[in-house]
């Protein structure tokens, strides 16, 4: 049994993540602690990863976007560490796993769609960037709601290798393998990057489920990626 463990603002709903577990299998667990307040408090975020590793948690993810993109590359990178040594297991936050996600499916150029402000989505910019990523294609959402092939159509750039949504308060597994389909690329959302991340740091290898589209799908040393083909991937 592998066991990722998620420190999640209150509110933020969990279907996805459930969802998540059931494709993956019974011998996967995502285990959540929820938080209200600032999630950057440090001895906030702190005691929430003890409690999951007191619950067997392989590795925990600080499963926000907007507040784990906001401090930028180097200082997430430290505070995972910060994270990793108070808590005694492997450390990570959304924003990570999305730099370490682009390059699992092979991408280099990408565009990147949600409903922040200005400001928060300048900062998931500027993150990306300086960790190497080049963001060819930016889009707002206005009026939530809107189907997750919508909201990637209207982001998407022809030079972008992959499309990121990184919002994890809003559900969008269900909906992946058709944004995917519509786009011709890989589709990365928050939550799934959340729990990828977390059996990254596990070294849970071998977790696929092509439902949950390229991020998920079976790997071979010289797959190419193509939506819609089951057991490929791009590494």
């Amino acid at each position: 049994m592998t066991t990722v463990g998620l420190l999640r603002p209150e509110g933020h709903p969990e279907d996805d993540y459930r969802r998540i577990e059931t494709l993956l299998g019974s011998d996967i667990r995502v285990d959540s602690v929820p938080y209200e307040g600032p999630g950057a408090d440090p001895e906030r975020l702190a005691a929430g990863a003890e409690r999951l590793r007191l619950a067997a948690a392989d590795a925990v993810v600080w499963a926000t976007a907007s507040e784990s993109f906001g401090p930028g590359w180097e200082e997430a990178r430290a505070h995972a560490r910060a994270l990793a040594l108070a808590a005694g297991i492997p450390a990570s936050s959304t924003a990570i796993g999305f730099v370490h996600a682009v390059r699992a499916v092979g991408a280099t150029r990408v565009a990147v769609v949600g409903g922040y402000p200005e400001d928060v989505a300048g900062a998931v910019v500027r993150f990306l960037r300086a960790a190497g990523v080049e963001v060819v294609g930016e889009a707002r959402a206005h009026g939530g709601g809107l189907p997750l092939p919508e909201l990637v159509r209207a982001a998407d750039d022809p030079r972008a290798q992959a499309v990121l949504v990184p919002d994890t308060s809003v559900p969008t597994v269900a909906e992946v393998p058709e944004a995917e389909a519509a786009a011709g690329k890989p589709v990365l959302t928050g939550t799934l990057v959340t729990v990828w991340e977390g059996l990254r740091l596990a070294e849970r290898h071998g977790a696929w489920a092509d439902e949950l589209g390229a991020l998920f799908v079976r790997r071979g040393p010289r797959d190419v990626w193509e939506p819609g083909r089951r057991g490929s991937g791009r590494e």
